[in-house]
């Protein structure tokens, strides 16, 4: 069973039940501004330490911000990565199919379900603790200045999948990227895994000619 076997016809109006429970069902939804608001907060908590507490971080204000800007490049490439091989993973099997449908597949069935296009504030929470750990026990301090940059991207990414699904194509520096989201969703799901930048599928070749 290939990818394009599981190509799902999205559907422009509506939404998908996932659980009977209304309290499960409803921590399955949230308006877009609830999880980068308690992302950014958790960013500019971070960056305060950093810039505020040097004795313990030991980072100089020029490293802050090498560091964060090197986060917010790096989230683009996990971005592409996570969205090219977790979120499109082949369904060779049933337990794949269903992780695959309950992580994307539903979105792409229903993309312009606007409760549906971020995770859940409590996973997006939980997410940031997890990573401040793994990238803590990576770098150290320099985590202070590098995690608000990749939380910043993780945002931007957020912001900008959520204006192409839930707008007309504008007239401004975010055609590029919904008219090429648009092509993903819309023609081929095998092209264009990018929706912040398309920088990683040129670099791969996955942008369509």
């Amino acid at each position: 069973m290939d990818q394009q076997a599981e190509k799902i016809k999205p559907k422009n109006t509506g939404t998908k039940k996932v659980f009977d429970n209304p309290i499960l069902e409803r921590l399955t939804r949230t308006h877009i501004s609830v999880p980068i608001t308690i992302l950014m907060t958790i960013a500019a908590g971070l960056l305060y330490v950093a810039f505020v507490y040097t004795d313990y971080t030991h980072l100089t204000p020029l490293y802050v911000v090498g560091l964060y800007f090197t986060g917010f490049f790096l989230f683009t490439l996990i971005e592409y990565i996570a969205h090219r091989y977790l979120f499109h993973m082949k369904p060779t099997n049933e337990f794949k199919r269903k992780i695959q449908y309950a992580l994307h597949g539903l979105h792409h069935e229903y993309p312009k379900d606007k409760d549906r296009l971020a995770m859940p504030p409590i996973m997006s929470f939980l997410l940031a603790i997890v990573f401040f750990f793994v990238f803590r026990a990576l770098m150290g301090t320099m985590v202070f200045g590098f995690l608000p940059g990749f939380i910043t991207g993780y945002c931007g990414y957020l912001f900008v999948h959520f204006i192409v699904h839930a707008y007309n194509p504008p007239n401004n520096i975010f055609k590029g990227l919904w008219l090429n989201h648009a092509v993903h969703h819309y023609k081929d799901n095998t092209q264009i895994f990018g929706v912040s930048s398309q920088l990683w599928d040129y670099v791969f070749g996955t942008i369509k000619k």
